[in-house]
This record gives structure tokens, sequence and C-alpha cells, in this order.
């Protein structure tokens, strides 16, 4: 194997309190924030939609999928738009709000390692946080996540 193929452009997405690390594949768009017009009856976690691209995208909080405050948008604010990978949202894309732009990381075996599998609520789509030279990052369940927004989508 060569360097190359060892390593995977990744995206730190900063939350309020924490990140989250994810592929840089996963992710489609990173657009500008506008108020998500929101459903009455859905949780608190689940903003609501926006126009994007002639598509209703659906976006939710992260820090409300982990029981936190769902943070106030700031002029730092975006939204980051992920491929629904699973085929679980027919629209195929669905966002998370993030507080400002993300940050475009190589990693590897040498930077990255399991730090933990707990402190997160049970339903909360978190596979696990990792350690990441000085930064612990949380690596997303995003076919969960896409599950939870599917099942919202029906509910509302």
């Amino acid at each position: 194997m060569n360097a190359e193929t060892d390593e995977l452009y990744s995206l730190l997405v900063p939350l309020t309190e924490d990140r989250l690390i994810v592929p840089r594949a996963c992710v489609a768009e990173v657009v500008r924030f506008t108020p998500p017009d929101h459903e009455e009856g859905a949780h608190k976690w689940m903003l609501g939609t926006v126009n994007w691209n002639g598509r209703q995208l659906p976006v939710v909080s992260f820090e409300g999928m982990l029981g936190k405050e769902v943070p106030v948008a700031t002029g730092r604010t975006r939204i980051v738009v992920f491929y629904a990978g699973s085929g679980q949202l027919k629209i195929g894309f669905f966002g998370v709000l993030t507080q400002g732009f993300p940050q475009l990381v190589r990693v590897n075996r040498d930077v990255l390692s399991l730090h933990t599998t707990e402190g997160w609520p049970d339903e909360a789509p978190v596979l696990c946080r990792v350690k990441m030279i000085n930064e612990f990052p949380l690596i997303p369940d995003l076919e969960q996540l896409e599950g939870l927004l599917a099942r919202e989508s029906i509910q509302a």
C-alpha cells in the first residue's frame, strides 16, 4: 500500500462545543444559513427544511440530537449538505447545522485512534469519539441519522 491509500481526506465540522469528523466524500456542499421552515410537532433537533437547489432539504441540529440546546444562528452559521447514502431519504440529501466552515484534514492511522464509544444518549447518531492529535471529534452514524430523519418526516 502506498501513502495515498492510507490517508483519507476528511472534514472537521464545528459544532458549538464539539466537532464532527466525516469523510470529505460524504459532503455535497456547504451553504450559507437560511432559517428553515419549521414543521409543527417535529423533534427539537429537526430544524425544518430549506430550499436547496430547488429541493426541500431537511436540516438538523446535531447538538439537539445529543440532547443539548439547539444553537442560535450567528453570522458564522452554515449548513453542511450531506449525501444520503442509505436510500432512506427520497431527496438524497440532508443538512446539518454547523458553527463555521468545516476544516479539511488528511487523516491516517498515525494521527487517529479510538478514544471512547460512550458519553452521549443511546439514540444519538454517534459511532464513537476519536483522538486526532490534540482534537477529540465525534464520528457520526450517518446511516442512523438518515433513519431518524426518514422517521421524522413520516411523523411530521
